[in-house]
């Protein structure tokens, strides 16, 4: 078991930043590839990024590339995801994601989930 604890949400306005951290405990965390996913009211589950175990390479959703950055510290067993130019349609609530095998961009593919950190935008 892996359990995924997500924190950094808040309210913020357009054009502002937050930096989500998921932190992680049970089954070491290096062994898994990490991911970030949102879901918006109404909308379905989305993907945001991915990075491996060993954080040799990211992959990010294009509504967020250039603006979005995931990073990892496996001696902290921690999970980041740095957004700026934060916009209205980036509220939702944010979910980190744990995977045993590689990184994909598909949230049912991923073997944990944390409860979510609610992320609003005002504009």
């Amino acid at each position: 078991q892996v359990q995924l604890v997500e924190s950094g949400g808040g309210l913020v306005q357009a054009g502002g930043s937050l930096r989500l951290s998921c932190a992680a405990s049970g089954r070491t965390f290096r062994n898994y590839a990490m991911g970030w996913f949102r879901q918006a009211p109404g909308k379905e589950r989305e993907f945001v990024a991915a990075i491996p175990w060993s954080g040799s390479r990211t992959v990010y959703a294009d509504s967020v590339k250039g603006r979005a950055t995931i990073s990892r510290d496996n001696a902290k067993n921690t999970l980041y995801l740095q957004m700026n130019s934060l916009k209205p349609e980036d509220t939702a609530v944010y979910y980190c994601a744990a995977r045993r095998l590689d990184m994909v961009p598909l949230p049912s593919a991923y073997d944990y989930l944390g409860q979510g950190t609610q992320v609003t935008v005002s504009s």
